[in-house]
């Protein structure tokens, strides 16, 4: 495979992943330069990430070290502005989630953009191996037809874009039924570490139906901080017509009078007297091999693989002519989605969203 040359504008906590696997995998990816609002955190990011940096797009996108791919890691309103400029200057994107913050910057951003073909969003949970393996048990015809996903793991945009994934769901309407409560938790930890908190406070707690048409449909679970929270677990649930998955166990008929189950076992070096460090090597049912590790010897925990993958499936796109990772028509429809799940709970309506501009 070729190597991917990307270049970042932002340097903030996601913008390092892409950083980070081009330092680990320098034979598959490498960082050109990173666009940093002032010289001194510049500085800094030359210092930490061992890239240089510059201080606009202009100058990151010219001259012969133009990359391939640039990855728009900013706040949410200065995406779109960033994703244009960039396809401006005829140089893919790949943008971080959500592409535009409201309804209003989706449709204007794919309006602007939508028909250059240069624009992929950085959805990444697809790309997790556990969620591979997932779809591969869902693609194999084990469960049958998958008919339903429950998660309570990642929020909004993520939860929703996984959702449609699982199911191969499109981007049609979607009736969508939301409410929040509010219920005392401990919070021991946080992003930035231990908390040293020893008492409950309030924490939200958002819960939608997606009602994605043809007996598909999604059931969203989130409260706040549960990415870091080490009280509220990971939890999906996939359904179909033969069986189901609940988290790594899965369950199918194989015929007549014969239920089996069996769990998605994975396989990891470093443990005891392996002396090969500690590595993810592959994710397996019984002896169905469901997904295989093709970043061995990198570390990387399950968020950085699916980071590594989404700039592989760049790779082979812009130079194998692969599908798309994951096209700005996708990126768009599942904000807006996460967007109406919002505005079901904040006012006890039922929200419809109607077929997108951008189907």
């Amino acid at each position: 495979m070729a190597q991917l040359r990307f270049g970042i504008v932002g340097s903030g906590w996601r913008a390092e992943f892409f950083a980070r696997a081009a330092r680990a995998l320098p034979e598959r990816f490498a960082c050109t330069g990173v666009v940093t609002r002032s010289a001194e955190r510049g500085a800094h990011v030359e210092a930490e990430w061992g890239v240089p940096t510059v201080r606009s797009i202009a100058e990151l996108v010219a001259g012969p070290d133009r990359p391939d791919i640039v990855v728009v890691s900013v706040p949410w309103p200065v995406t779109p502005e960033a994703t244009r400029a960039l396809v401006a200057a005829g140089v893919p994107v790949l943008a971080e989630t959500p592409p535009a913050p409201d309804v209003e910057g989706l449709e204007r951003l794919w309006a602007d953009v939508g028909a250059s073909g240069l624009v992929q969003v950085a959805e990444h949970s697809p790309f997790m191996p556990a969620h591979q393996a997932r779809r591969a048990v869902v693609d194999a015809g084990l469960i049958g037809a998958a008919t339903s996903v429950q998660i309570s793991s990642t929020h909004l945009y993520h939860a929703v874009g996984l959702i449609r994934h699982l199911l191969d769901a499109g981007r049609d309407e979607v009736v969508v039924r939301a409410h929040r409560f509010t219920a005392p938790l401990l919070e021991p930890l946080a992003r930035d570490g231990w908390t040293g908190e020893t008492q409950p406070r309030d924490a939200r707690t958002l819960i939608a139906t997606l009602d994605f048409g043809g007996g598909r449909s999604g059931t969203y679970d989130f409260t706040d901080n549960q990415w870091h929270n080490p009280l509220r677990t990971n939890r999906i649930v996939v359904r179909g017509s033969h069986g189901e998955i609940v988290g790594d166990d899965v369950t199918w008929f194989a015929g007549e009078r014969t239920v089996l189950a069996s769990s998605i076992e994975r396989r990891v070096s470093g443990r005891e007297q392996n002396l090969d460090g500690f590595d993810l090597e592959h994710l397996s049912l019984g002896e169905r091999v469901l997904y295989r590790n093709p970043f061995l010897g990198s570390r990387f925990a399950d968020d950085e693989l699916a980071v590594a993958h989404l700039l592989a499936a760049c790779s082979s796109w812009l130079h194998d002519g692969g599908p798309e990772p994951y096209p700005l028509a996708d990126g768009c429809h599942d904000h807006r989605v996460a967007l109406a799940m919002e505005e079901a709970a904040d006012t006890g309506r039922t929200v419809t969203v109607p077929t997108p501009p951008w189907r």
